[in-house]
């Protein structure tokens, strides 16, 4: 008997969780109401497939009569299987869309090692993410959610990185950049936020090849009573008003090649990147290459592709890979490209 009921304890157990689950994937496609529930839906799109897949297979082995709502419930499961597997398949099974370059026939003096890391503001154990800086040797560093003390800590990379960009705060938006190369015609921009900045600036490489590089951090997707929020200091959360598409439509003006880094508060394959990516004609470094999770380093099951790499024509790569943690709660991401 007690078999029995833990049997029925768990079917029902099954079958509550996968309405739940074929419910939110289909919330999840209503990506243009602007509301902050609606959008983190997007987000844990690995998660809910192989939440649906388990739940199928315990369905299908617990279910004794099929009958319509079993049937129905089933189809719902897939369809939701369906749902995420379709939008995060392209990073996964599709043709890299940014060329890989051929090492062999690479002018060093043209490749440009970029890396970014989310420090996390409140995080102030700096020794670690010296090391990885140390060890991987970039040739440019972008730190995000810097704040006076992370500038002070970091002071000792303008020895090695004598061009630098820096705009400290406290709000976690802060954001500093270390260059090897020469910065010209920089700007510090604040496209949505009076206290978010983004940089906007050119590179020459040794070369004599120049590329435009621009590094953002938009604001999370949700309601803060600390940071700022993502709706504009006007509340005004039309798409012209968020900070990504501003970005790319700059970008589209652009000749140079260019590319685009920072933590997008936002994953690869959400409606906000996919239009950003049409407004500036820009590729995701990702695709074709896989989700490189940079968020959250502070846990093994909820974790997703936070911090990106786009880039425009001209621009192949050499090496993509995420860094080991180091007290944040993201993973450092390192690309090394090649301005063609």
């Amino acid at each position: 008997m007690k078999s029995e009921n833990i049997k029925k304890f768990g079917y029902i157990t099954v079958i509550i969780i996968s309405i739940i689950v074929i419910l939110a994937s289909l919330a999840s496609l209503f990506y243009d109401i602007p509301k902050w529930y609606l959008k983190i839906l997007d987000f844990p799109r690995l998660q809910q497939m192989i939440l649906g897949i388990v739940l199928l297979l315990c369905f299908i082995l617990l279910n004794t009569k099929w009958k319509f709502p079993s049937i129905a419930l089933s189809i719902g499961l897939l369809a939701s299987i369906f749902i995420h597997f379709s939008i995060i398949s392209p990073y996964l099974l599709k043709n890299k869309v940014v060329p890989t370059a051929i090492s062999s026939e690479v002018n060093p003096q043209s490749t440009v090692g970029i890396l970014i890391a989310n420090v996390l503001i409140t995080n102030k154990k700096s020794k670690k993410f010296k090391e990885i800086i140390d060890d991987k040797d970039p040739d440019i560093v972008l730190a995000m959610e810097v704040d006076a003390w992370w500038l002070d800590q970091l002071a000792y990379l303008k020895q090695k990185y004598p061009h630098t960009i820096e705009y400290p705060l406290e709000n976690s938006y802060g954001m500093a950049l270390y260059s090897k190369f020469p910065l010209t015609d920089y700007e510090i921009k604040f496209l949505s936020h009076s206290k978010v900045p983004s940089f906007f600036t050119q590179v020459t490489l040794p070369s004599g090849k120049i590329f435009k590089l621009n590094t953002v951090h938009p604001v999370a997707p949700f309601p803060s009573d600390k940071y700022p929020e993502n709706i504009g200091d006007k509340g005004n959360n039309q798409k012209k008003e968020i900070e990504l598409i501003k970005v790319g439509e700059l970008i589209s003006k652009n000749t140079l090649p260019t590319i685009i880094a920072g933590d997008f508060n936002d994953v690869a394959w959400s409606n906000t990147s996919r239009l950003f990516g049409q407004s500036g004609n820009l590729k995701d470094v990702r695709i074709g290459r896989g989700l490189y999770n940079t968020f959250n380093a502070t846990s093994y099951i909820m974790r997703w592709p936070l911090d990106h790499f786009f880039v425009t024509e001209g621009v192949s790569v050499l090496e993509f890979n995420t860094l080991s943690k180091f007290h944040s709660d993201h993973f450092p991401l390192y690309a090394k490209f090649v301005i063609e």
